[in-house]
């Protein structure tokens, strides 16, 4: 007979909420800060998706969604969502092609 599971240990680990928890990540897009949360649990970091209109009083202006992590891995999760963010391309770094057209329909005589 086997074993029954225990459905808790299935469960991502988030950090104790007695803990100090700092932010590093926050967005207005939830599936960037989704994006960002995978990277952080697959680096094994723990960390815990807040909406930011639920912790206004400590950070007032925020809107969307923040990531928590445990003040000793901050610094940690902070390097590697820096060194896996994509920079946005500006509106004057334009990466069409340039194309010239040539006007090779017959001349009428």
């Amino acid at each position: 007979m086997s074993e029954p599971t225990n459905p808790a240990a299935s469960v991502t680990p988030r950090p104790n909420p007695n803990e100090k928890l700092i932010k590093v990540f926050d967005s207005e897009d939830e599936s960037e800060t989704m994006i960002v949360k995978g990277l952080l649990e697959s680096a094994g970091i723990d960390s815990d998706l807040t909406s930011a209109t639920m912790v206004q009083d400590t950070f007032p202006g925020l809107g969307g969604m923040l990531i928590l992590v445990r003040e000793q891995d901050a610094e940690t999760a902070r390097k590697l969502i820096e060194e896996n963010r994509q920079p946005v391309p500006s509106p004057d770094d334009d990466e069409t092609a340039e194309i010239q057209i040539i006007d090779d329909s017959p001349k009428k005589k």
